[in-house]
């Protein structure tokens, strides 16, 4: 492979250096280059495997994800690449401008090194790019809570820059010979969108801008526009007069702070919920009161406050849907869940949803592993409409390679066992598979739900349901 795709990396500087000369910035992007060529570089730890959770939560993930798909020819090596992806077959990731690089070690254990290039914008349309950032300071907040909203990208666009990929935009490049998006570049994609959902700075780097030179030149750029809305004149005073009346807007102010001097880290949140009040104290409790009993309270309340903190500061936390209103039996299995409570308040518990002892225990593993659709899987049995059942067996048929598909026998109501293994996927009412495995003569939840049923029933081969019980 030559050169002009740099791969010399013997001779690059390491990551976090200052842009050399490129392609990109003598033109306006309309020839600009995919070349990665030499510049700032990020490189990232290879990732734990995938098992039960998609590879983008961010709505720019799932974008570089729909790029990916609209682009290849063969969804088969996408579904290969996204297993590969998923069994952690992915090494460090490679980020600079105009190129992603990884080692992708195939089912056998083979290695490939594998490039998928994108096209770096050029100096024009970074320059409209940042008047435009500049003009909107909100959008300098969002990039510095390392969100991309989607009305930057609109606002982008509008100004001629194009910060997603779209069909064609991905180029793959690959040692297996693949001339398309083959098992591997595929694979290397659904690692990225991971680190997308995280950093959508990661994208910038590729389009050809690094973080720290893109905040200097916006600083650099806002303090011009200061300078020249202080230097009088028609537009100056009329700003002026705005402001005077309305003030300055909260979103220039806060974006303003962030770029000038960089603001403190937030402290991180604490690892575990604080320990509850002990009640075992020499007083009697009055008439009626369970100490025991307000102690699982008090310590429920730590786990949510804990819980509601690290929810706070997730990343794309406003665009979350609200949390479900919860039944009384519903949140009787939580508490179980969360506050771990003895033999005694487990029964009570128990009582409270409902559910004979024996049964908690299978319904504290589902909450722990999907919450209420879990417990929705737990107790329900539904049958699917023909369409609904042919989407079904359509999706176990396409999940396993050739001669890897186990025997699966169905009971007609939304559930497949295992021919031989005591192992069982259920089907949801939103197409997920959940995987059950049956204990002392009882089905119980084995994993969390994945939408490959080959992934759920590997998680459940991992046996991931070991200690979830609760004591009743």
């Amino acid at each position: 492979m030559s050169d002009d795709y740099g791969y010399g990396y013997e001779d690059e500087s390491p990551y976090g250096t200052e842009y050399g000369a490129d392609a990109s910035d003598g033109d306006d992007g309309a020839g600009a280059s995919r070349d990665g060529g030499r510049g700032p570089e990020r490189t990232f730890a290879a990732l734990p495997p995938a098992h039960g959770r998609g590879f983008a939560t961010s709505w720019w993930g799932r974008a570089w994800l729909q790029a990916l798909e609209d682009t290849a020819l063969d969804g088969q090596q996408l579904k290969q690449g996204r297993q590969l992806a998923r069994k952690g077959g992915v090494g460090a990731v490679s980020v600079r401008p105009g190129r992603i690089t990884a080692v992708v070690r195939d089912h056998d254990g083979t290695a490939y090194r594998s490039d998928v290039l994108l096209q770096q914008l050029g100096a024009g349309a970074w320059d409209r790019f940042l008047d435009m950032a500049v003009d909107r300071a909100g959008h300098i907040a969002a990039l510095l809570d390392r969100e991309m909203p989607p009305h930057l990208v609109e606002d982008a666009a509008g100004a001629g820059v194009e910060l997603l990929p779209g069909i064609g935009d991905l180029e793959p490049e690959c040692t297996c010979g693949a001339w398309d998006h083959c098992p591997h570049s595929g694979a290397l994609c659904y690692q990225v969108a991971r680190l997308l959902d995280e950093d959508p700075f990661v994208l910038l780097l590729m389009r050809g801008r690094e973080e720290r030179r893109l905040l200097d030149e916006l600083q650099v750029r806002s303090a011009a526009r200061a300078v020249r809305l202080g230097d009088g004149g028609e537009g100056g005073a009329a700003a002026d007069a705005e402001r005077e009346v309305r003030g300055v807007p909260a979103g220039e102010a806060f974006a303003a702070a962030g770029i000038l001097p960089p603001l403190p880290a937030p402290p991180s949140a604490p690892d575990a919920p604080g320990l509850g009040p002990s009640l075992d104290t020499e007083t009697p409790p009055a008439p009626g009161i369970d100490p025991a009993a307000l102690e699982v309270l008090a310590a429920d309340s730590a786990v949510r406050a804990h819980r509601m903190l690290l929810d706070a500061l997730a990343p794309a936390h406003e665009e979350q849907p609200l949390p479900v209103e919860l039944t009384p039996q519903q949140d009787a299995v939580r508490l179980a869940a969360d506050a771990r409570p003895d033999a005694r308040i487990g029964a009570r518990l128990a009582a409270g949803s409902g559910r004979p002892p024996a049964d908690l225990d299978a319904a504290v593993r589902a909450w722990r592993y999907g919450g209420v659709a879990a417990l929705a899987v737990l107790d329900e049995e539904w049958a699917p409409d023909p369409e609904d059942l042919g989407r079904a067996r359509a999706r176990l048929g396409e999940a396993w390679e050739a001669g890897e598909r186990p025997a699966l026998r169905s009971s007609g109501r939304a559930r497949w066992t295992v021919a031989g293994a005591d192992l069982q996927l259920r089907l949801d009412r939103d197409g997920r598979w959940w995987p059950y495995r049956k204990e002392r003569g009882r089905w119980v939840p084995a994993g969390p739900a994945d939408d490959d049923p080959a992934g759920a029933l590997a998680g459940a081969e991992d046996g991931a349901a070991d200690g979830m019980g609760v004591a009743v």
